[in-house]
């Protein structure tokens, strides 16, 4: 018989951390479960700390070499076989009842993907400093449903808002299945965003769980603190991309909602494009861009207290986190590799 729920975890260099979460996933109160870890050619001992448990329900699949985390997530789908699919990045953790609460929430309101609110927790730190939607500003005490326009409309880079694309719903298994939806390999950097964006296209009812069970650990090593350009750049042509679909093209109001995120990601795009090279000392090539982008000292100036601000509090206040969590929420995305 097949099990409940299958948690996915792909890892990647994560020795310090993957215990934990191998840990949270096999002590849920829902008890019905398999684990299946892809290791996506780790280069220290994660493969030893995981293959160090004997649970049975425990399987650890190994990729000879790096493909990327939306490669390690479509073998883990394609090894599982339980009603319904629960992503656990290998440096997070699941509180003890996450998944029976959002199996038995997801069976009431016939959901095919439910998500709970997000814990955010600082690498090293003993308890959370906030929680997704706390950070959104919104109010939200009871399940609510969001619809594909919602979903994306307040999740635009740099801005305050619900941000979902941060959050690891569960997954109808079948529903995947049916629609053929899976990771898109080409795409590094918010693979959760678009994952979700292809169920929504496909109709899938999405609730949203005002409660936290999940923890979500900031790195300093995570892929959120790698090239600013780099993830802009990825972000600019998978809207694109998304945006050329026959079905995407059919509903004006999310046309509408995507060219807004791609505005915004062009915008701070053209911002790093000039901060970058100043950063690295490279002035001739940081005028030539800001010549190129009228638009530059505009948004510098309307980014100028922000930047003041994480600056005291870093260096006067001693807040070593200030930019960690600025920076977490402004990019939003974070992937195991």
């Amino acid at each position: 018989m097949n099990p409940k729920v299958s948690v996915i975890i792909p890892a990647y260099n994560t020795e310090a951390y993957i215990a934990k979460a191998i840990e949270s996933a096999l002590e849920q109160t829902l008890t019905d479960i398999e684990v299946i870890i892809v290791d996506d050619g780790s280069t220290d001992k994660t493969v030893e700390v995981a293959k160090s448990f004997t649970d049975q329900r425990l399987k650890v699949i190994v990729n000879q070499q790096n493909l990327g985390v939306s490669a390690a997530r479509n073998r883990a789908l394609e090894a599982a076989q339980g009603e319904w699919i629960a992503v656990l990045d290998s440096d997070d953790w699941y509180a003890p009842e996450r998944l029976e609460k959002l199996v038995l929430l997801a069976e009431e309101t016939n959901a095919d993907m439910i998500a709970d609110d997000l814990h955010l927790i600082q690498d090293g730190a003993t308890s959370p400093w906030s929680t997704l939607i706390q950070e959104s500003g919104q109010n939200i005490d009871k399940t609510l449903q969001i619809d594909i326009i919602h979903f994306v409309e307040t999740d635009v880079y740099g801005q305050v808002g619900l941000h979902l694309g941060l959050s690891k719903p569960i997954f109808k298994r079948e529903f995947l299945v049916k629609h053929g939806i899976e990771y898109d390999e080409t795409v590094k950097t918010g693979e959760d965003f678009w994952l979700d964006l292809k169920c929504l296209i496909n109709g899938a009812r999405f609730f949203l769980v005002p409660e936290p069970y999940y923890f979500y650990r900031s790195r300093t090593t995570s892929i959120l603190h790698q090239s600013k350009l780099l993830i802009l750049n990825q972000y600019c042509i998978a809207t694109n991309s998304f945006m050329q679909q026959e079905v995407v093209k059919k509903n004006p109001a999310l046309i509408h909602a995507l060219s807004y995120n791609l505005a915004a990601f062009k915008k701070n795009l053209a911002y790093f494009e000039v901060v970058v090279p100043i950063k690295q000392g490279k002035w001739f090539i940081a005028l030539t861009e800001a010549r190129k982008n009228p638009h530059f000292f505009p948004y510098f100036l309307s980014r100028f207290n922000k930047i003041i601000e994480r600056r005291i509090q870093y260096y006067i206040m001693g807040n070593k986190s200030a930019f960690d969590m600025s920076y977490n929420l402004q990019i939003k995305r974070k992937t195991t590799n």
